[in-house]
C-alpha cells in the first residue's frame, strides 16, 4: 500500500461512514481505494499511450518509395545522360581534330611608316653658366647677392678686403714715379751730352783750320779730335740710358696696372646676365687666390640639353631640324626646340651621335638640371617590315618567323599551307610590334602565336587574324617605349593591344 492509500485509509474525519460498523467501514473504504487506484492506472496508461511514436502506414510507405525511385530516374536522365553525350561529342571532336589539318593565324606583313618618332632622354643645361673665382686674397667684407637672384652684365657681387694687394698698389705707384724720375734725368744727361758733343765738333772744326795753316801744332789738333769723338760716344751711351729708363718706367707702370686690375678682383663682378645659382662664401670668410668659389651664374634665357642619336637614325639629323622637349612637371605642354649642333660621328663605345638641341626660355619655366625628354620625328628612306612580336620564334641558332605559303598548282578549294620557318634580322622592338630588318618582304604571310604544329614543311590552315602589323601601338607623348622610339600612326590607324585573344596554351617555341 503506497502512502497516498495510508493517508486515505486513515483520513477518517472527512469520511462520511465514521458511524458504521468497523467491518463494513472498512469494506467500503477498501473499494474506495481499489476504484481510485484503477483511475489512477488508467489516467498513466492514457499518460504512456500518448507519448509512444505512431507507426508509418503501409500507403504512406509505398509513395515515399515511389519518390525516391522518380528522383533516381531524374538525376540518371539529368546528370549520366548530358555527360555521356559531352563526353562523346568531345571525343569525337577531338578524333576529327587529330585527322584534320591545324588551324593557325596569319598576318600579312606590311612596312611600317616611313616617318618614326624618338623620345631621347637628355638634361637640360644652361646656354652659358661660369663660376666666379676670386683672384684677390683677403676677407669678404661684403655681399651683395644671393641664390637667385638675377644679375646684370658688369654688376658688383661683393667686396674683398685685401689690404696686402692695397698696399701692393702704393708702391707700384712710388716705383712708377721713381722710374719717371730716372728717365727724367736720362734725358737731362742726354741733354747736356749733346751740348757737350756740338761744343767738341766746333772745336775740332776750329782746329782742323788752324792745323792746316799750320798756326798749331799736331798734337793741339789731335786733342781736339778724340775731344769730338769722347762726346759723340758719350752721346750715344746716353741715348741707351734714356731708352733703358723708358722701359723701365713703362715696366713700372705695367707692374701697377697689374696690381690695379688684381684690385679691381676685389669687388667681383657677373660677367653676363643671368641668375645666381651657387654661393660658396659668407661675410667675413678668408678669400684665397684661385682656390676659392664664390658664386656661379647661368644664363637661363635659352637652355640647351645633349640627346645620343642611335647610329641607325643618326644619318637623318639634320642642323636647324624642329624638335620638342617634353617635360613632365609640365604635363600637356611641349616646348618648341631646334638641333643646333651635331658632332657627325659615332661614339663607337655607345654607337650614338653627340646632339645638342636648344629651346627658348623666356618665362623661365624650364630649369636647368631638369630631366627632359626629346622628340625628333624621323623619315626613313626605307621603313623595315613590322610583325607582331608573338609571331617571333627565338631558338638557339637565331630567330625564325612562320610564314605560310600556298603552291599555285593546287586548284582546290582551300588548299592546305605549307610552313617554312624563315630566319629573320630584328630591329626596334615597339613592345607588342617588332622591326623586322631582314628574312622578309612586303606580303608574307607571318603566323601569329605560332604553336608546336608550326614547324618546317608543316601542312596547315590559314585563318587571317585580327591584329594588323602596320597599325603600331599609340603611346602617351610623355612616356618613352622600350626602345625610346615610337612609330608615327598611319592614316586610319587605331591602337591593338598586344594579345588580342585567348593565348593558346600549348605554346611553341620562342615561349
Amino acid at each position: 500500500m503506497t502512502q497516498q492509500d495510508h493517508k486515505l485509509l486513515y483520513s477518517t474525519a472527512e469520511h462520511p461512514l465514521l458511524d458504521k460498523p468497523s467491518e463494513e467501514k472498512l469494506r467500503e473504504e477498501v473499494e474506495e481505494l481499489r476504484r481510485q487506484l484503477e483511475e489512477e492506472r488508467q489516467k498513466n496508461n492514457k499518460r504512456a499511450e500518448e507519448h509512444k511514436p505512431r507507426r508509418p502506414q503501409r500507403r504512406t510507405l509505398w509513395w515515399v518509395g515511389i519518390a525516391l525511385v522518380i528522383v533516381l530516374i531524374l538525376a540518371f536522365f539529368l546528370g549520366f545522360l548530358p555527360r555521356h553525350r559531352r563526353e562523346k561529342r568531345l571525343a569525337a571532336e577531338a578524333q576529327q581534330e587529330e585527322s584534320a589539318l591545324p588551324v593557325v593565324h596569319v598576318t600579312t606583313a606590311r612596312r611600317s611608316p616611313p616617318d618614326a618618332r624618338m623620345l631621347l632622354p637628355g638634361t637640360i643645361q644652361a646656354i652659358t653658366e661660369a663660376p666666379i673665382v676670386a683672384r684677390a686674397d683677403g676677407y669678404l667684407r661684403k655681399r651683395y647677392v644671393d641664390i637667385g637672384d638675377h644679375v646684370k652684365q658688369g654688376q658688383v657681387l661683393g667686396e674683398i678686403e685685401a689690404p696686402d694687394l692695397d698696399q701692393q698698389v702704393v708702391q707700384a705707384r712710388a716705383q712708377v714715379q721713381q722710374a719717371q724720375a730716372a728717365f727724367a734725368q736720362a734725358k737731362s744727361n742726354l741733354a747736356q751730352g749733346e751740348a757737350n758733343e756740338a761744343l767738341a765738333k766746333v772745336s775740332a772744326e776750329r782746329w782742323t783750320n788752324l792745323f792746316k795753316r799750320g798756326a798749331v801744332a799736331r798734337q793741339d789738333y789731335d786733342t781736339q779730335q778724340t775731344n769730338y769723338q769722347a762726346q759723340v760716344a758719350n752721346v750715344g751711351a746716353l741715348t741707351q740710358a734714356v731708352s733703358a729708363a723708358r722701359q723701365n718706367v713703362s715696366a713700372a707702370e705695367a707692374n701697377l696696372g697689374r696690381l690695379v686690375e688684381l684690385q679691381g678682383f676685389e669687388r667681383p663682378r657677373a660677367p653676363f646676365d643671368g641668375i645666381v645659382t651657387f654661393r660658396n662664401i659668407d661675410v667675413g670668410a678668408l678669400i684665397s687666390t684661385g682656390n676659392t668659389l664664390l658664386f656661379r651664374i647661368a644664363q637661363i634665357g635659352r637652355l640647351r640639353t645633349f640627346i645620343n642619336v642611335p647610329q641607325n637614325n643618326a644619318p637623318t639629323i639634320q642642323t636647324g631640324q624642329p624638335a620638342g622637349l617634353i617635360v613632365l612637371e609640365y604635363p600637356g605642354r611641349i616646348f618648341n626646340a631646334v638641333v643646333t649642333r651635331a658632332s657627325h660621328s659615332i661614339d663607337p663605345t655607345t654607337r650614338t651621335m653627340l646632339t645638342e638641341v636648344q629651346v627658348p626660355n623666356p618665362d623661365g619655366a624650364l630649369l636647368p638640371g631638369m630631366y627632359v625628354q626629346a622628340d625628333l620625328t624621323n623619315a626613313r628612306r626605307y621603313p623595315p617590315i613590322l610583325i607582331p612580336s608573338d609571331a617571333l620564334i627565338v631558338r638557339s641558332n637565331g630567330m625564325f618567323v612562320g610564314v605560310a605559303k600556298r603552291e599555285q598548282s593546287d586548284q582546290t578549294q582551300d588548299p592546305p599551307y605549307d610552313v617554312h620557318l624563315q630566319q629573320v634580322g630584328v630591329g626596334r622592338d615597339y613592345g607588342n610590334q617588332i622591326e623586322v630588318v631582314t628574312g622578309l618582304k612586303d606580303g608574307d604571310s607571318v603566323i601569329v602565336n605560332p604553336n608546336d604544329a608550326v614547324r618546317e614543311g608543316a601542312k596547315v590552315q590559314v585563318k587571317q587574324s585580327k591584329e594588323n602589323p602596320q597599325q603600331p601601338d599609340q603611346q602617351p607623348a610623355n612616356q618613352p617605349n622600350a626602345n625610346t622610339e615610337r612609330l608615327a600612326p598611319a592614316k586610319g590607324g587605331t591602337p591593338q593591344p598586344k594579345q588580342s585573344e585567348k593565348m593558346n596554351l600549348r605554346r611553341g617555341p620562342g615561349y
